[in-house]
């Protein structure tokens, strides 16, 4: 069938291609001295496996050209247009922005230039431990679905699920959870210092640190026994999280303030928490455990560490595993994505059900 005036043109490639069917459309012509007769000027819009393929691919082009060019962009460039649209919809963006930086032997590569070997080597030489590496994937791949998507490489391009971890098996000691005594220690001292009872509202609600000193005080609804986190870092962070009756007086007392944001400093204004929310932890976190006496512990490898924000969440996961409570419940509580297509699309947890498994911690 021919094609139409003006439409583009599909041609076969000779010998043994994986795709042998090219797509190609008119930009322009230009005069040619030797021949004294126009030339037509093209560009190529892909290589298919089947001519059906190729003529599908030609149709959509027609239905809706995109920048052809796009093939010349680099990594960063890629990166900056696949942020600018990714952190409008996530609250923490520190792990992504973290990951890139570690890339840098990449930034200026033709993002269709990049091969296996290219993002292998990146992984093998930015000398972090399992789970940092694990997040450094996840931009891998996210940033290849988005160069898929809007067509600057092809879906046969997409390499970034191939990417070797390593040391997947070495179980990670960053985080670790606070010990019962030191929970009980936590209780002893939250009548007199509210930034304790902070941390034990993060430890009973098992949101991430940056997820609680995000919201509002018009996010917590105490008449209903809930706070709201408006977004996250996936499609399930955003949710409302039960109030354990225990910390029930601590999310008063702070609402009760009237700061715009429900967890404030001293001054009343957002914690800033740009880099390892260290806007938190050097003047109120450590030192508050310091005092206490449980800002440090031995690691597994018998190493000194000191406790991080993020173990109060550790902690959440692992009193509910303890407690032997249903673990579908917990992911919803803490936005995680569900295990299984059963759970994702059929559960549908009431907030008091949740309500009342939490408080069983």
């Amino acid at each position: 069938m021919r094609l139409p005036s003006g439409f583009g043109g599909i041609s076969k490639l000779p010998g043994n291609r994986r795709n042998p069917w090219r797509v190609r459309i008119t930009t322009g012509w230009i005069f040619d001295e030797k021949t004294q007769k126009a030339k037509q000027q093209y560009k190529t819009v892909g290589y298919y496996p089947t001519r059906q393929a190729a003529l599908q691919a030609l149709a959509e082009y027609n239905r809706n050209p995109y920048d052809l060019d796009a093939s010349k962009a680099t990594f960063a460039d890629v990166y900056n247009s696949w942020s600018d649209a990714k952190f409008e919809k996530v609250s923490d963006v520190n792990g992504y922005k973290a990951s890139y930086k570690v890339c840098s032997a990449l930034y200026n590569m033709k993002f269709v230039d990049i091969k296996l070997a290219h993002l292998q080597s990146v992984m093998d030489n930015c000398g972090k431990n399992a789970p940092t590496k694990k997040k450094l994937k996840t931009l891998f791949n996210q940033m290849f679905d988005y160069a898929v998507k809007n067509e600057i490489i092809s879906k046969e391009r997409h390499l970034a699920e191939y990417v070797d971890i390593g040391d997947k098996g070495e179980k990670s000691t960053k985080h670790t959870r606070f010990s019962s005594s030191e929970v009980d220690a936590l209780w002893k001292w939250s009548e007199n210092n509210e930034y304790v009872q902070v941390i034990l509202m993060l430890i009973y609600s098992g949101v991430r640190p940056g997820e609680l000193f995000d919201i509002k005080s018009s996010n917590v609804d105490l008449e209903e026994g809930f706070f709201t986190i408006p977004k996250g870092k996936n499609a399930n962070a955003a949710r409302k999280v039960p109030i354990h009756d225990r910390t029930f007086p601590f999310f008063k007392y702070w609402k009760d303030k009237g700061n715009e944001y429900l967890i404030t400093n001293l001054s009343g204004k957002k914690f800033s928490l740009a880099k390892n929310h260290n806007g938190y932890v050097t003047p109120y976190f450590s030192p508050i455990l310091s005092e206490i006496g449980i800002l440090t512990y031995k690691n597994e490898k018998g190493e000194i560490q000191e406790h991080l924000p993020d173990d109060t969440r550790h902690t959440f996961t692992t009193m509910w595993k303890e407690k032997k409570l249903d673990e579908a419940m917990r992911r919803k509580i803490q936005g995680h994505s569900g295990k299984g297509i059963g759970e994702i699309v059929y559960t549908h947890f009431d907030l008091q059900v949740l309500k009342e498994e939490l408080n069983k911690l």
